[in-house]
């Protein structure tokens, strides 16, 4: 073990699998609110947090998906 540590200082590349991802931002309802494109999944977290005493912590918009790379 002389040399060599486990913690990869220059190790091998993560290779994808293929997929695609995506990463989209967490927006909160005041934002889906006023949105000019409002989506099904906006609209049902707007409804559940109109309730009295709801919490929410955002929904992932899919308007500000963008594609990792």
């Amino acid at each position: 073990m002389a040399g060599k540590s486990g913690k990869g200082k220059g190790g091998k590349k993560i290779e994808s699998s293929g997929r695609v991802q995506y990463t989209m931002r967490i927006v909160e309802s005041s934002t889906c609110a006023v949105c000019k494109q409002q989506c099904a999944r906006g609209l049902r977290y707007l409804e559940r947090m109109s309730q009295p005493g709801a919490l929410g912590k955002g929904v992932p918009c899919i308007l500000t998906r963008r594609k990792l790379t």
